[in-house]
């Protein structure tokens, strides 16, 4: 399976990717936004950044990096930086399906994406993705899986996505919302021909969401590569924003909040990759320190004190403003 080259790499940071959410479209619900953008947020301008941090991710060791087709264009920026650099084999490419980008590249739409998980979404977006990404495309992903999906009971689409599979395409999923846990599981019992369907899985996990956890250390217990998306909690974990505790504890070891909030989902023995939705390069550059701390039992004790109550958290999660 593709994804599987990431378990042979070893750089440093190679269990950190690159998320590209932040970076595809002119509008989000990370915290800081107005400091970290460009202060026009054209296409032009959007994509020279993606490449200005695809550049510096890879020089520093990242081999992962994941889009979706409700990330504004962030396939195209995607697509464009490797077209451009065909000496570059070693990296593995994600992308997702399931959301369509509703927003016209505004930050003040009414709604900037929509959800379907239906066949007919899969095979326009499938259609779409492999336009732009082609043969570069390893991991496709069905976006944000709760409990009561359709795709996690539809036949005809497990054909789909098994069809994609015996292409050489490796199946994954993500998920999303205070029922994580029940979504993996779920996930975990789908077959096709008698064989697990979905070999990755990507789920919201940081100090303040713990609650997949369990659910993600069974998922890897069978095999699947585990993707850890949000480790920030979309800016709560960062700079200003970051909890007491943790600033705490970033004085203590030198670095950055956000490269101590990063080292706590690395030392979790089922994390495959943590995702950096970092949107400059300073930011990345911090973000990569986390492959560097290493946090004693005392610390940790601590960050663990700072989970929330799932419905909590995603409730506040739901209020951030897109900006």
């Amino acid at each position: 399976m593709p994804i599987s080259r990431l378990a042979a790499a070893t750089t440093p940071t190679c269990h950190i990717g690159l998320g590209l959410a932040a970076v595809g479209r002119p509008g989000y619900i990370n915290l800081g936004r107005d400091q970290d953008l460009p202060p026009v947020r054209s296409v032009d301008a959007m994509r020279a950044r993606t490449h200005e941090l695809l550049d510096a991710a890879y020089a520093q060791g990242v081999r992962y990096f994941d889009a979706a087709r409700s990330y504004g264009r962030s396939e195209e920026f995607l697509a464009d930086w490797l077209l451009a650099r065909p000496d570059i084999t070693d990296v593995v490419v994600g992308s997702k399906w399931g959301y369509t980008y509703t927003a016209g590249w505004r930050t003040d739409a009414e709604a900037h994406e929509v959800k379907d998980h239906s066949v007919a979404t899969y095979d326009r977006q499938r259609a779409e993705t492999a336009a732009l990404l082609g043969g570069r495309l390893d991991l496709y992903q069905i976006h944000s899986v709760t409990p009561d999906s359709p795709a996690l009971e539809d036949k005809e689409l497990h054909a789909r996505l098994a069809e994609l599979a015996a292409e050489g395409v490796t199946v994954g999923l993500s998920t999303s919302g205070p029922a994580q846990a029940e979504a993996i599981r779920a996930a975990l019992a789908v077959e096709y021909d008698g064989e697990p369907l979905f070999r990755t899985v990507q789920a919201t996990y940081n100090a303040l969401e713990t609650s997949a956890g369990p659910a993600l250390a069974e998922a890897h217990e069978a095999g699947l590569t585990v993707i850890i998306k949000e480790g920030m909690a979309n800016g709560r974990l960062a700079g200003p924003h970051a909890p007491a505790a943790l600033r705490a504890i970033s004085e203590e070891t030198g670095l950055g909040p956000d490269a101590v909030a990063l080292a706590l989902i690395l030392q979790q023995p089922w994390a495959g990759v943590v995702l950096s939705g970092a949107a400059t390069t300073n930011q990345l550059a911090s973000n990569l320190h986390a492959a560097a701390v290493d946090l004693d039992t005392d610390q940790t004790a601590r960050l663990d004190e700072l989970a929330e109550d799932p419905e909590t958290y995603w409730q506040h999660r739901a209020g951030l403003p897109w900006s």
